[in-house]
């Protein structure tokens, strides 16, 4: 094969990748015309080039609402793969398909990966999915993940590895990054490559996508498709060696790719010491080293231009964070680290010395908690199973299988305060995993209807979910009298729920009950949660507030799987995402057109296309303002709604009076909805110079709220628009040291300090 012909391979390559996946077949057959031979070549290299959605890179809690938003449509879902069973689809790739199993041996969750049928007669194909098991399985490092198997199903080969839960690099990027968190990565990846480089294994795709964060902090390099074996040179001889992309061939992602690769030269473990530093300087500049709109433009700048000092992009650099890059970008390979492990301890003592040593952490992305996404705290159902849990207290009702019990409240220990921690599932599955967490919620926002009960928010509780926490010093640390626990199973299609009372001052059990019902009579206990519990704290609602409690819910269970599906993409924050969710509140309020909920979450989803830039304000606020409309005549008394109204109001109509009264209008209806209490705040007393009031109703959203970033953010500006300047940085401070990489609290601590005049501090922050 000629050079030309390699370039012509490389070149057709990299431009597919810039193209939709959708797209690309077509594009192929247009480039290629009747060159079958190139066609194959480049669809070859596109098989090896796994997206950012392969082998892991989707966490467990957007895999579990996955399920529920979609019906998967193909696929082993149920069967047994050798000794794991097949529950759900992650993500596919160009090389096979990645499913979440079960262990049916050890009980324990995994990634499993199977080649796609129509590569089961391509011996290359088959190859090359085999390289990357074997390539994966020959290293034991915590950095790499880690294959317990691979095997053989119905003629195709599969790999078994550990589950993540976490998110890509490329996802946490997204939010900047302190200096010692890019450090930590970096280290942490450098070192898995040393272990790869002594085993003989060169990567040759390091990239953002292709490394998977944990909450904890530890980084897990991923995809080994492409990677090869570059020492000892016997076994690369061998007849047992891996297959070779031929010499010549460009393989690997071009932002990322090192000067050898886009030569088409013989790369050796040096390669990804390269890719690496690019990834470093990525995440410090928070920018490529090597920018280009096109594979063309960014090969250039590898091989012809020098990355701009990274002092140009943020201050305060250490110098030896910038020798460190420097050496790991040297364009002449002999130039640059020898070895990974020089790089790793070059970065250890580097941050040794910045006085951080802290593992970096970070919280799994779940539903955002800014701005329009607090809306939903009461608002999100799970379908027709959204309310079992309901069923708390209501064994009176329904003739269920339940040994409840009751013990009466001490004289003068009224309870007005309750926390519901997340419920525990103990069953193993993402379904009742995602099922577990919409029902905590359901109750939440049920119990928060109550009146002369304070019930702590969503964001309040959650951070004690996966974590055996005893109740009392749970509600001791909340300040809340009373705290609701249970435990949730999935036996197929019924659900057994354990739940207790118990009161925070002496540990004594209000009420237990446990509780098996069929799944698809849980719609029926909807109504009854609010009900029954505040007859068991002695809370007696008005004939208005039980009206308006059995206002907020449907009975109709396909409006809620809709309305389960609209505020499951309404989460997502895209554009797409707003898009679907629109479509499913449409069929939502189509199945029952008195569902006021679902007109809400329709608004919602028009007011969200507005809020991030995805449509015209005139052409989406109208449509929010008519659903708002809709669902306020059928439902005039939804907090929700009239918070939602009051913000189109304010910030589109211009209609200040208007908006005021539907602010008022919602907290009365609902005191504890800590939403209406920040909007009200910083959307409108703010804007009109009340800042007194202002500081009242967001110190409000704050106890109501007391771990919410946003809360705790907000509670800054509301200081700095006041004029309390220290104040304000005092509690910013606070705010980022509960989550360093909650960038709106850095914008508002950037504010306070052009204040003071510390203008350099501020720079800081802005970046």
């Amino acid at each position: 094969m000629t050079p030309e012909r390699y370039q012509q391979i490389g070149d057709l390559y990299h431009a597919a990748l810039e193209i939709d996946a959708a797209e690309r077949a077509a594009f192929l057959e247009r480039e290629c015309a009747a060159d079958e031979d190139l066609r194959r070549e480049v669809e070859s290299l596109i098989a090896s080039h796994e997206q950012s959605a392969d082998f892991i890179a989707i966490p467990a809690i957007s895999v579990a609402a996955e399920l529920l938003a979609a019906r998967e449509a193909e696929g082993p879902k149920g069967q047994v793969v050798g000794r794991y069973r097949v529950l759900s689809l992650i993500g596919s790739g160009g090389m096979g398909r990645v499913y979440l199993a079960e262990d049916t041996g050890l009980g324990r969750r995994v990634a499993l990966k199977l080649l796609p049928e129509h590569f089961t007669h391509d011996k290359n194909q088959v190859q090359r999915f085999r390289q990357e098991a074997l390539a994966a399985s020959a290293l034991n490092h915590p950095n790499i993940l880690t294959v317990y198997e691979i095997g053989e199903w119905h003629g195709r080969d599969f790999i078994a590895t550990e589950f993540v839960e976490g998110v890509t690099l490329r996802t946490r990027m997204r939010r900047k990054l302190s200096f010692s968190a890019a450090i930590d990565i970096a280290q942490q990846v450098a070192a898995a490559l040393s272990a790869a480089h002594a085993a003989g294994i060169v990567h040759r795709d390091i990239k953002p996508e292709n490394l998977m964060i944990r909450p904890d902090g530890l980084v897990k390099i991923l995809d080994f498709g492409i990677a090869k074996y570059a020492e000892p040179k016997r076994m690369r001889d061998s007849k047992e060696s891996w297959i070779k992309t031929a010499t010549g061939v460009v393989v690997g992602t071009t932002a990322y790719m090192s000067p050898e690769q886009a030569r088409a030269q013989e790369v050796d473990a040096r390669t990804d010491i390269w890719s690496l530093g690019v990834i470093l300087y990525e995440m410090i500049a928070r920018r490529l080293p090597f920018p280009g709109k096109t594979p063309t433009d960014r090969v250039a700048a590898i091989l012809e231009r020098e990355p701009e000092p990274l002092s140009n992009h943020r201050g305060r650099l250490p110098d030896k964070l910038q020798q460190i890059i420097n050496r790991a970008l040297a364009k002449d390979k002999d130039a640059r680290y020898a070895r990974a492990s020089d790089m790793s301890e070059d970065l250890r003592a580097l941050r040794a010395t910045i006085g951080d040593e802290r593992p970096f952490r970070f919280a799994l992305p779940a539903p955002s908690r800014t701005f329009f996404s607090r809306l939903n705290r009461k608002a999100i159902a799970v379908a027709a199973l959204l309310i079992f849990i309901t069923a708390v207290g209501a064994a009176l009702l329904f003739r269920s299988r339940s040994n409840g019990r009751t013990e009466s409240l001490a004289s003068g220990a009224a309870i007005d305060s309750l926390a519901v921690l997340p419920l525990a599932n103990v069953s193993n599955d993402p379904n009742t995993e995602y099922l577990s967490d919409g029902i905590t919620e359901s109750i939440i926002g049920n119990l928060s209807q109550l009146p002369r009960l304070r019930v702590m928010a969503r964001a309040t509780v959650f951070r004690f979910k996966g974590k055996e926490v005893d109740p009392k010093a749970a509600g001791r640390e909340l300040g809340v009298q009373a705290v609701l626990v249970g435990r949730l199973l999935q036996q197929g299609e019924r659900l057994i729920v354990k739940a207790e009372l118990v009161n925070v001052s002496d540990g004594r059990q209000l009420w237990a009950g446990e509780y098996d019902q069929k799944l698809v009579d849980a719609v029926t206990i909807q109504q009854s949660i609010a009900h029954e519990i505040s007859e068991k704290l002695r809370l007696r609602l008005t004939s208005d507030e039980e009206k308006r409690l059995l206002g907020r819910n449907t009975t109709n269970a396909e409006a809620y799987q809709f309305y389960l599906k609209g505020r499951y993409f309404w989460n997502k924050r895209t554009e797409d995402g707003f898009n679907r969710g629109i479509a499913e509140f449409k069929q939502a309020v189509e199945k029952d057109p008195n569902f006021a909920l679902a007109y809400t979450g329709l608004a919602d989803s028009y007011i969200g296309l507005t809020f991030y830039d995805f449509a015209a304000p005139n052409e989406s606020m109208p449509l929010a303002k008519d659903a708002l409309v809709h669902a306020l005549s059928i439902n005039n008394r939804l907090a929700e709604a009239h918070t939602s109204l009051a913000h189109i109001l304010v910030n589109y109509d211009w209609k200040w009076a208007d908006a005021e009264r539907e602010f008022k209008l919602s907290l009365d209806l609902d005191p504890n909805y800590a939403t209406a209490h920040e909007w009200y705040a910083i959307h409108y007393l703010k804007a009109v110079g009340r800042s007194g009031e202002a500081l009242k109703e967001m110190k409000r959203a704050l106890d109501l709220e007391p771990t919410s970033l946003v809360m705790n953010s907000f509670w800054g500006e509301t200081l700095y628009f006041a004029g309390r300047y220290d104040e304000a940085i005092e509690q910013c401070r606070k705010t980022i040291e509960m989550d360093p990489n909650f960038a709106v609290a850095h914008w508002h601590l950037g504010l306070a300090y052009q204040q003071k005049r510390m203008f350099d501090d501020a720079i800081l922050e802005f970046q």
